[in-house]
């Protein structure tokens, strides 16, 4: 498999509140969907969700696999889960994808599914997801993550000229419900 694209969506949302953020009214659907969406115009081989709840997992569009972890689960295992199923299926390249990043295109995901090696995104001096993981940094990757951080290590030790400038707005993550403003509904 050339190319694998995760959906990272399996997230408490405890700053959003008593909901869960995924799941919050957004153009017409529900929040997680948008991201899910663009990631499907990607052109990844096989798209899938890592996912901790049954209703994010149903609020999905057809086409993406579901891989479920527990809930209540630290950042860091659904990282390490998406690398996994890349490792598992053989994928070169790692296409990741947060789910509470709504106003993502699928351009800027096929422009990182273009690289050979791995690049991340970049709103001023924030290293950011979505990101491409090339199948050389898979390890790296996997052991800088840990608890709550995710892939910030791993983002912060990447070269400047792998990092693919974008506009604040496309990679607004949504926390709180503040975030979501109501042009977006």
């Amino acid at each position: 498999m050339r190319s694998l694209g995760v959906l990272l969506a399996a997230g408490a949302s405890r700053r959003f509140g008593p909901e869960d953020k995924l799941l919050a009214p957004y153009r017409g659907g529900a929040l997680v969907r948008s991201a899910a969406t663009s990631l499907l115009g990607a052109g990844c081989d096989a798209v899938l969700a890592i996912v901790s709840s049954v209703d994010v997992a149903a609020a999905l569009p057809t086409g993406i696999e579901i891989c479920s972890i527990a809930p209540g689960q630290p950042m860091a295992v659904s990282f390490h889960t998406a690398i996994d199923q890349a490792v598992a299926r053989r994928a070169r390249r790692l296409l990741i994808c947060l789910g509470d990043m709504p106003n993502v295109k699928p351009a800027l995901l096929r422009r990182l599914a273009a690289h050979d090696s791995s690049c991340a995104c970049q709103a001023g001096d924030i290293r950011t997801p979505p990101m491409l993981l090339a199948e050389t940094d898979y390890a790296a990757a996997r052991a800088s993550a840990d608890g709550d951080r995710g892939a910030r290590q791993f983002l912060a030790r990447l070269p400047p000229d792998t990092l693919i400038d974008v506009d604040p707005v496309e990679i607004l993550d949504i926390d709180r419900p503040a975030d979501i403003t109501p042009a977006s509904l």
